[in-house]
């Protein structure tokens, strides 16, 4: 009888101890309260029920049920431990993650940056895509077939220049060194040069702002400035003038036509004198070229650097005028 309370003794203790392994090998915790999450994934990437939760880094608990609702959405029921609730908020992110590079999968619970409230036992958290180890391996492998052809690519270059009598003499020609250095010499003479010549010219400018030497003198004299003025006044009057002469002596050769048309007046008389007519040809003609030197000198008026300064005044204010 005693045998068989033995037994059974050895036998419940024996059981009690694996149940206490197996707990121990799954995370679970026998004596701290816990509180429980969920989350919410497309693809778990070969996660288990019993791998852990860690916030931060932190072992924070394990997966307690692993839930297929739907062909899109696998819901996860995480075990958390009670004392990391008051660091856990509403809006953390949840990712599928590896322990390591090649390790088990872990469940991993990061902080929001923006502030938000405590969570409540079986909150859904915000899931967040991780990179995956499928799509890490198969971006290094693109990135090791790159960096054979590119190594390819410098064995062959490498060996071109090796097999390439024309670079080997470029490379043993003496001469091009002293070339070289005599190019440089004379870009840098020329960059002096250029330099010298910029300093001039921001001299002369700074001259001509303050008035010092002839440009500036001419520019910035008031006198200089008024004597220009008055003369372009005169040449405008000037060609007012001519211009109401030139109408004048239209209307008196239209009135002449019109007499000779008629056969009277005293055109019909001059133009019977041969002499009369000659006399009257060269002085049109005389006309005619005073007319043209006269508005040769009108555009290089405004072209001058001494009065295109008026002229412009003189077309923005008709300007102005029309509007």
């Amino acid at each position: 009888m005693n045998n068989v309370k033995l037994g059974i003794f050895i036998s419940c203790g024996l059981a009690v101890l694996v149940i206490s392994l197996y707990l121990i090998g799954k995370n679970q915790s026998f004596f701290g309260s816990s509180f429980h999450l969920r989350a919410r994934f497309a693809n778990v990437n070969g996660l288990m029920a019993g791998n852990n939760v860690r916030f931060d880094g932190i072992q924070a608990g394990t997966v307690n049920k692993i839930t297929v609702m739907n062909d899109t959405t696998i819901e996860l029921d995480l075990n958390i431990q009670r004392d990391m609730r008051q660091f856990i908020r509403k809006n953390s992110f949840v990712a599928v993650g590896n322990d390591g590079l090649m390790g088990n999968k872990v469940i991993n619970i990061s902080p929001n940056r923006i502030p938000g409230p405590d969570v409540d036992d079986g909150d859904l958290l915000i899931p967040k895509k991780a990179p995956e180890t499928d799509d890490m391996m198969q971006t290094f492998s693109n990135t090791n077939a790159n960096v054979e052809k590119i190594s390819e690519s410098l064995i062959n270059t490498m060996d071109r220049i090796n097999s390439s009598k024309a670079f080997w003499s470029i490379l043993n020609d003496s001469s091009i060194a002293f070339n070289l250095s005599a190019s440089m010499a004379n870009v840098k003479s020329i960059s002096n040069r250029l330099n010298d010549l910029s300093s001039k010219l921001n001299s002369t400018v700074d001259d001509i702002k303050n008035g010092r030497g002839t440009v500036g003198m001419l520019l910035n004299d008031k006198s200089t400035e008024d004597s220009v003025r008055y003369a372009i006044n005169n040449i405008e009057k000037t060609a007012r003038e001519a211009a109401d002469a030139m109408d004048k002596t239209d209307s008196l050769i239209a009135r002449m036509q019109r007499d000779y048309a008629h056969g009277h007046g005293p055109l019909q008389a001059m133009l019977k004198d041969s002499s009369m007519v000659t006399k009257m040809s060269h002085s049109l003609s005389n006309i005619e070229k005073g007319t043209a030197s006269f508005s040769q000198d009108m555009e290089a008026l405004k072209h001058n650097f001494l009065t295109k300064k008026y002229f412009r005044k003189q077309a923005k204010m008709a300007k102005d005028t029309a509007q």
